[in-house]
């Protein structure tokens, strides 16, 4: 059962793909682990605090590596990374995620992770 949606950012990334980065720890965690499908893609600046962002695709489609840079540039936007040159992006899909027993909000452990390196930056914002 799904809670209430969680408050986002929401940014066109072109071709139907949609990023949609969490404004509050307790957004993040909802976004993430209750909102988000299980085949989705979940961006978050390494080592840092920073927002859940996760990637919507069109039906049936995987993404290029232009797609995914795209989102992992703003999760590193929407951290504390914003104003450090290139910053390093977790990505994984979301199937990949599970909440510790006891962390706090927010707080998830991800496996199969793949990392990205890229500039802080945003396309143009369509909601927030």
């Amino acid at each position: 059962m799904r809670r209430k949606e969680p408050q986002v950012w929401r940014y066109e990334l072109g071709a139907g793909w949609i990023a949609l980065a969490g404004k509050t720890d307790a957004d993040n965690e909802v976004l993430t682990l209750e909102y988000a499908w299980p085949n989705e893609f979940w961006f978050h600046v390494r080592s840092m605090p920073g927002s859940h962002v996760i990637l919507r695709h069109p039906e049936g489609q995987e993404p290029d590596k232009l797609v995914l840079e795209k989102a992992a540039a703003v999760a590193a936007y929407h951290s504390k990374a914003r104003g450090g040159g290139v910053a390093a992006v977790s990505c994984c899909q979301i199937k990949n995620i599970k909440k510790p027993r006891g962390a706090s909000t927010g707080t998830v452990q991800i496996s199969k992770e793949r990392v990205l390196k890229v500039r802080p930056a945003l396309p143009e914002e369509v909601e927030g």
